[in-house]
């Protein structure tokens, strides 16, 4: 017969991986912050402007995927980088159900601003440079057995 601790073991908030990913990912989101806030951006604005200036043009559905977010969350976001001047939202007439976003000039600027921001949050994590790497892809691993089985299920 078990014991209660091994019993209950499987939800201790010390056996789960979920929480010091969660606290991880909330307290790097929070040292973001400061740098962003010159740039006038939020963390999840700057993701969405990375990849812009990663890729260029490219549809809401499209962007929504590439940073795992919904139209939901997405539509208002994106209104508040059109309304800053940063993006341009278009629908074509040739399919009005699609939203085209695109860089403004001044959004395309950004970019070089923007420049700093790696170089501030470096040391956020304080872990050698193969540990970083290894822990992204491990994270990005993670990401796409999840979407796997996302897919299977």
């Amino acid at each position: 017969m078990e014991n209660t601790e091994q019993r209950y073991a499987g939800v201790c908030l010390d056996n789960q991986i979920c929480f010091p990913l969660y606290a991880c990912a909330k307290e790097v989101v929070r040292r973001y912050r400061e740098p962003l806030e010159a740039l006038g951006l939020t963390y999840t604005q700057y993701i969405v402007m990375m990849v812009l200036w990663e890729s260029g043009a490219m549809t809401e559905g499209e962007l929504g995927r590439r940073v795992h977010l919904d139209s939901g969350t997405l539509t208002p976001l994106l209104k508040r980088l059109e309304k800053q001047g940063l993006i341009n939202r278009v629908r074509p007439k040739s399919n009005e159900r699609k939203l085209v976003l695109s860089l403004t000039e001044k959004g395309a600027c950004l970019r070089e601003e923007a420049l700093q921001v790696p170089a501030v949050m470096q040391g956020c994590l304080n872990l050698p440079p193969e540990e970083l790497q290894q822990l992204k892809r491990l994270l990005d691993k993670a990401m796409a057995n999840m979407a796997q089985t996302r897919k299977e299920g």
